[in-house]
């Protein structure tokens, strides 16, 4: 037992007679001094260095040397930061375009040049240490903390029944803790939890979940382990770990890696395991590397039972906003892909003869100084049928060209399409003009000989594949200036093509298009205005292969077009209420307007695509478009229109039947979130109703969604219906449901069915998956803040 000798009681209101009796402060750093001076010491003459303590009361003693506070502690390591200067500012790489993570901080340009803005020195808090009861070791420089024990700097907060802290290296060991990362996405709990350097721990008997739990509730989901040891910012080490659902073990591993980090980081994520009738059992561990702080790579060893190992890579970087690049690629030599195999090619109706299958995809952008802009796009694939038949999974079609159409804005084709573009475009941009270079490789893939439909027996019949058309390249210059002080305008589009093929017609083709336009004062009350051009082509036919061409090498075409429109604008607002405070404004165009184009011969010309052949046109098309705008308290919004038009046509061929179908195009918006688009054509000589399409889309801020596609041709061959929808049943639960089905080939092309629990910080999703020849089942279990969602297909 210590005697009065050997300790003093520090009055609070003689020692501190600037600050309340109930706290005072006391800088840590100074209690070497303290010790050898008078005890009553007045307040004025110790300095605030670095550490400062608030408490109730304090106890000094002398051997050994230490300070004891009790009540209401609070301990607070400062730093004197110098004065703020202003400083020239360069970004890092934008990685958060890809990676989805927050976009990057700013960095200092040390070659910059600062200017002192702040001559005043700043004070930073670096820790804060909070308890009912702490002691503190003068020689050892060591804190024991006792009752409601709280430590938090800038990433971290930790809480704990009792602790001992070494200032030094801070680092200690805290019984009953609790540790919040600063996102307060990461929970660490222990019976102990030993801080083992500046952003690591040892946990023992204790838990991790990666998500916010509010306090004294049991955690959706969690990791225990007999020992966990943590690095802030990188990985979660468990040994003998249990994964838990409320609290309830229904997982057991010997050990155990988590990310806990909110950048990312190599390592493994979770497994893709999958079971459907065609590929037998399936298993994919992906392994993500991070390769550089704007790039990663990511491999996808696959493999299926039924048709062999199937390996596949991601590789992406960023380097700014619009300067973006990924690569996928996938193979497999497939088993299932054998001729033996006959119940496949029965079953499925497919008519690849391979088997290495193989499909590479990718998308760059990049934009340079000068106003010039560069995309490149890569979709090629080995057979026909590989994107229907691989279109689920993480590396399927679906999810890799929603993938991209997020990153990108630019999808791919559609799956079924067999001549598959490959194009490099760069762009160039001033006032009025455009200039555009594009390099255009197709990956076809269509079957030799090419089934088509004789359009005048209307029977299938099959030709030669004459290989597909590359452009090596395409040149495009267009314009629009106007011409001095007059009212015309002289708008251009200038097109050189170089047409590649390895069998067939190709050649050169420059195609020259201006055109001058002016407005027509006819009244104050009408708008109208002509447009007159001239069309010339020249070609430069070659051959490729075994390619003939029996006409001129160089024919060409001259054409005249002109163009003029009359029309007026009628408007009118309509109240709703009372005051006239909100309603609808009606805009009503009626118009007129003629179009002619000159008649030639265009027999010699080769067939590239629709430039090589333009109809002639002489006919009047008259309409009115009418536009619903709604107005009021927070509801200034676009409500939809009705655009109503129809033709009749000069022509001699065309007498007999001088009216086209009547146009009508319906647009109704009857929620922001929400729209409708009508399109029909009636013809009017007895057909009736010649086409159709409904177009619907609604989304509201809960994610519950609603899509409708459904067309209609009266040929019988153009019938088809999409349907997409996903609806929250309860607070916790979605359900969705998608399908695309060819009404006119009887067949279902694709439909799946999904049930989605989905409480916080984690989601189990079962969805039912139906293609021609295949079905299953998938089971996916996504863990919030941990790497890849789990994927269990069966």
């Amino acid at each position: 037992m210590k005697t009065k000798e050997t300790f003093r009681e520090l009055p609070v209101t003689k020692l501190f007679n600037r600050h309340s009796p109930a706290a005072f402060s006391l800088c840590l750093g100074s209690l070497l001094a303290l010790v050898s001076q008078p005890s009553f010491l007045q307040a004025d003459t110790i300095n605030t260095d670095e550490w400062q303590i608030e408490a109730d009361k304090v106890l000094r003693f002398d051997t050994p040397q230490s300070v004891i506070a009790e009540g209401n502690v609070i301990l607070t390591k400062i730093r004197t930061l110098p004065p703020k200067r202003e400083t020239g500012l360069v970004n890092t790489s934008d990685w958060s375009v890809l990676l989805e993570e927050n976009p990057a901080t700013p960095v200092e340009d040390v070659a910059a040049q600062d200017v002192l803005i702040d001559a005043e020195p700043r004070i930073k808090t670096e820790m804060t240490i909070k308890a009912d009861w702490i002691a503190y070791d003068v020689e050892q420089n060591s804190i024991k903390a006792k009752g409601n024990v709280s430590i938090a700097n800038d990433t971290d907060q930790l809480t704990a029944n009792e602790g001992v802290l070494d200032l030094n290296k801070e680092t200690g060991i805290f019984k009953e803790a609790l540790i919040l990362r600063d996102s307060m996405d990461l929970h660490l709990e222990g019976e102990t939890i030993e801080k083992t350097g500046v952003n690591t721990y040892r946990i023992t008997n204790g838990w991790v979940v990666t998500c916010k739990v509010p306090e004294e509730n049991t955690p959706p989901w969690s990791f225990a382990a007999s020992e966990t040891n943590v690095t802030q910012g990188e990985y979660a080490f468990l040994k003998h770990a249990t994964f838990r659902i409320k609290d309830v073990p229904v997982l057991y591993t010997p050990w155990l890696m988590l990310p806990v980090g909110n950048k990312r980081q190599t390592g493994v994520l979770f497994p893709e395991v999958s079971s459907s009738d065609r590929n037998g059992f399936g298993f994919n561990l992906p392994i993500f590397i991070n390769v550089s702080d704007s790039s990663d790579l990511t491999l996808y060893p696959e493999y299926y039972a039924n048709r062999g190992f199937m390996p596949g890579m991601e590789f992406r970087y960023v380097l700014g906003t619009q300067d973006k690049g990924s690569l996928m690629a996938s193979y497999i030599y497939d088993d299932l892909s054998d001729p033996s195999e006959t119940d496949y090619w029965n079953d499925t109706g497919y008519t690849h003869t391979n088997q290495d299958r193989y499909w590479v995809r990718g998308k760059i952008d990049q934009d340079f100084d000068n106003d010039i802009t560069t995309r490149i796009d890569l979709d090629i694939v080995s057979d026909r049928d590989y994107l229907t038949e691989f279109n689920g999974g993480v590396t399927g079609f679906d999810e890799s060209n929603q993938k991209f159409s997020e990153v990108f804005g630019r999808g791919f084709q559609n799956k079924t399409s067999d001549q598959r573009q490959n194009s490099v475009k760069l762009l160039k941009t001033w006032d009025g003009m455009a200039l555009e270079g594009v390099f255009l490789g197709i990956n076809d893939v269509r079957p030799d000989p090419v089934p088509f439909i004789n359009p005048e027996t209307g029977l299938t019949e099959t030709i030669t594949n004459p290989g597909a058309l590359w452009k090596l390249p395409s040149i495009d210059f267009t314009g629009s200036l106007p011409m001095g002080e007059t009212s015309l305008t002289l708008d251009w589009d200038t097109d050189y093509v170089n047409y590649y093929r390895e069998d067939g017609v190709g050649g050169h083709r420059l195609d020259l298009y201006p055109r001058l336009s002016a407005p027509i004062p006819l009244s104050p009350y009408l708008e109208a205005r002509a447009e007159a051009g001239v069309r010339e082509t020249l070609y430069s036919v070659q051959t490729f292969g075994d390619g003939e061409w029996d006409k001129g090498d160089n024919p060409n075409r001259l054409l005249g077009d002109f163009h003029t429109e009359v029309g007026t604008t009628l408007l009118r607002s309509f109240g709703l209420n009372a005051d006239n405070t909100s309603g609808f404004t009606h805009n009503l165009r009626p118009f007129i307007q003629y179009d002619f184009l000159s008649d030639t011969d265009q027999e010699d010309l080769p067939s590239f695509d629709s430039v090589d052949y333009i109809g002639e046109q002489n006919a009047i098309t008259y309409g009115v478009d009418n536009f619903f705008d709604l107005f009021g308290n927070d509801t200034d919004r676009e409500y939809g229109y009705l655009k109503i038009s129809q033709s009749y046509d000069f022509r001699s061929e065309a007498s007999d039947t001088p009216f086209t179908p009547v146009n009508v195009k319906l647009r109704w918006n009857p929620l922001t979130q929400g729209w409708v688009i009508y399109k029909t054509n009636i013809d009017v000589y007895g057909d009736g109703f010649t086409s159709h399409s409904v177009e619907t889309a609604y989304e509201n801020s809960r994610g519950d969604y609603f899509n409708l596609d459904y067309r209609y041709g009266n040929d019988g061959d153009t019938q088809q219906i999409n349907f997409s929808a996903r609806a929250q049943l309860f607070d916790t639960i979605f359900a969705a449901y998608a399908i695309e089905h060819s009404i006119s080939e009887s067949e279902i092309i694709s439909q799946n069915i999904s049930l989605m629990y989905q409480p916080a910080c984690w989601s189990v999703e079962l969805t039912s998956r139906y293609t021609p020849g295949d079905h299953s089942l998938m089971l996916m279990f996504n863990l919030a803040n941990i790497g890849s969602p789990i994927n269990l297909r069966l």
